[in-house]
């Protein structure tokens, strides 16, 4: 399946800010893209990364600094899936039952109210990804008359953004992320509430 995945090219993780130096977030959303390329093509996706710059990485892309909303709408032909670069728990298996899933539109919602991977089958469907955009899907494909369809997969479900969302990584990770933020000297924070993380510097 054509799949479209966005990825900012430029400032990527600005809420890790705390945790790492802007050249460590690039390496890190790098890192994070080619763990998602490599379950994509394993799940038989065709990939073609949407990015704000240049990107040297082994796949198509196509630079477009338009806001995301715009960059998808222009290239969501019917039979696309679009998936998020930061989905550090996605697995080939997770993403064959995506793209096999029935309905018009089928969405992957995220922890905290986006859109973490779709796939569109009807060409009147256009994305909104600013605030919740789980929500505006859901007004978008009824608006347009598809049929809808959640899919509940609790490895697309997690973006990273967070602090905390690194944790999950290094718990359930299986590419090459969790290695990555374990040479960054990322370690596992237990000492109450959420399971967070810690960096040795």
């Amino acid at each position: 399946m054509r799949t479209l995945i966005p990825f900012d090219a430029t400032d990527p993780k600005t809420r890790l800010s705390s945790l790492f130096a802007p050249d460590e977030r690039r390496e890190l959303a790098a890192v994070m893209l080619g763990d998602v390329l490599d379950a994509v093509r394993a799940a038989g996706g065709d990939p073609l990364v949407v990015a704000t710059g240049d990107v040297d990485i082994d796949a198509p892309v196509a630079v477009d600094d338009r806001p995301l909303s715009d960059a998808v709408n222009a290239r969501l032909d019917p039979d696309t899936a679009v998936v998020m670069a930061d989905l550090a728990l996605a697995t080939p298996r997770a993403l064959r039952a995506l793209f096999a899933a029935s309905g018009d539109v089928v969405l992957a919602p995220g922890l905290g109210g986006g859109t973490n991977a779709l796939v569109v089958r009807d060409d009147d469907f256009g994305v909104d990804y600013h605030g919740a955009s789980y929500r505006d899907h859901l007004r978008n494909a009824a608006a347009a008359g598809c049929s809808i369809r959640e899919f509940d997969a609790t490895r697309l479900a997690l973006d990273v953004d967070e602090r905390a969302d690194l944790a999950d990584v290094l718990l359930r990770g299986e590419g090459r992320t969790p290695g990555w933020l374990r040479d960054a000297g990322v370690a596992l924070a237990t000492d109450g509430g959420r399971t967070s993380v810690t960096r040795k510097r």
